[in-house]
């Protein structure tokens, strides 16, 4: 599965379940299972730019998610890029670098995201 916001949408809409794991974004909280579905997030997870990546730069701001490792921006929206990570953190296949209340004194006030 590619990196886009149409796809991003429709695997958050299908993962959204009432039995699955309370994940909290940056401004929203949801409850996702996504069994079955790792190698999708994963997969788009891996379109990040390098420096999200934990082998590459270890982690990068929130903020600079909105372009794939090509250049190309996939979303305009922070709130399509939070559904990403949370569906990545769901999965355990990504995790917020420093806790939510340390995310003041980031640039943005906005937090560093690590793609595993």
């Amino acid at each position: 599965m590619n990196l886009t916001a149409d796809n991003v949408e429709k695997l958050f809409a299908e993962c959204s379940k009432p039995d699955g794991a309370q994940v909290e974004g940056v401004i929203s909280k949801a409850v996702l299972d996504t069994t079955g579905r790792e190698t999708e997030i994963a997969g788009m997870l891996a379109e990040l730019p390098d420096e999200f990546q934990a082998s590459g730069g270890g982690g990068w701001t929130f903020l600079n998610a909105c372009d794939r490792r090509d250049g190309q921006q996939w979303t305009s929206l922070h709130a399509t890029m939070e559904k990403l990570f949370m569906l990545g953190i769901a999965a355990g296949k990504a995790r917020w670098l420093m806790p939510r209340d340390m995310w003041d004194v980031l640039p943005g006030g906005m937090p560093y995201v690590s793609v595993n």
